[in-house]
């Protein structure tokens, strides 16, 4: 057998990369902390920018690597599934770390403490389905997306706002309803790639309920609120640019809504379309 040549050494070694980056939840993070700088930024919110983002950081791989703890011991030829079973002492360690990390920096916030416990409730509503004393939650995990949906919504957005203490506006409440039914319609996505194996384990979802035709109305309505609710922020007074800029990942996802009907590629759920939610956040980086 010959010797790996230096490019195939090379895709290898990127490969390794890629999967640590994703896998290890640092590059769901770095999404969230992107989209907190877009809201900061478009709403001009006042408060330490930095320790909340610190904080997002750790409680972000404190809970998804809880969340990829849990996964059971299977044969599997899905490439995360695999690499979360190999890594399973990693997510643990992660967990710790992001747990600790979480702690210290949540007494910065010590006034915050009900908004902040919000956040926490909401993730752990998300994940309790697959805590194995706590199984009988999977009868309410059909909100199980609406969960994850509503704290990604509140983490990036709604919690910035909290923390600044200024009265909402319009675009405040436009800008966080927009951004719920974008996640939201991501999500429906992820709920359909998955909805045989929640089956299987006995978890509701929406999705499991739907037929074909119930999951494509699902999303088309979702994807026409985040529509109408993002031309609202120009009504209220937001400059078109940005607006533009919010609407373009919404425009992108209806053909990766066909192609992740057919496509479940671990690379295209977890970078892609994960990386859907913060595009604009990028783009008004670039342009704004």
């Amino acid at each position: 057998m010959s010797a790996l040549t230096i490019p195939e050494q090379l895709r290898g070694i990127a490969r390794s990369l890629i999967h640590f980056f994703v896998f290890t939840s640092l590059y769901i993070a770095v999404c969230a902390l992107v989209m907190i700088h877009q809201a900061n930024h478009l709403l001009q919110l006042q408060y330490n920018h930095f320790h909340f983002g610190v904080f997002v950081l750790f409680a972000t791989l404190c809970s998804y690597n809880f969340h990829w703890g849990l996964t059971s011991n299977t044969e599997t030829t899905l490439v995360r599934l695999g690499w979360t079973i190999r890594h399973r002492s990693l997510h643990v360690f992660l967990f710790i770390v992001g747990a600790i990390g979480a702690g210290i920096y949540f007494f910065y916030f010590l006034e915050h403490w009900f908004a902040l416990s919000i956040s926490v409730l909401l993730t752990f509503l998300y994940s309790a389905p697959k805590v194995p004393f706590l199984t009988f939650l999977r009868k309410i995990a059909i909100g199980k997306t609406i969960f994850l949906s509503m704290v990604w919504t509140y983490v990036t957005s709604i919690l910035p706002l909290l923390l600044d203490g200024r009265h909402w506006s319009l675009t405040d409440l436009l800008f966080c309803a927009s951004r719920f039914f974008f996640i939201y319609s991501i999500c429906i996505l992820f709920d359909y790639r998955d909805r045989d194996w929640d089956r299987q384990e006995g978890i509701r979802s929406m999705i499991t309920y739907f037929d074909e035709r119930g999951v494509d109305r699902l999303f088309a309505a979702s994807l026409a609120a985040f529509a109408l609710l993002t031309l609202g922020l120009y009504i209220s007074g937001m400059p078109l640019l940005p607006v533009i800029l919010i609407m373009i990942p919404g425009i992108i996802m209806i053909p990766l809504f066909k192609i992740g009907k057919k496509n479940f590629s671990d690379y295209l759920y977890y970078i892609v379309l994960d990386g859907m939610m913060m595009l604009s956040a990028i783009l008004t980086s670039l342009f704004i």
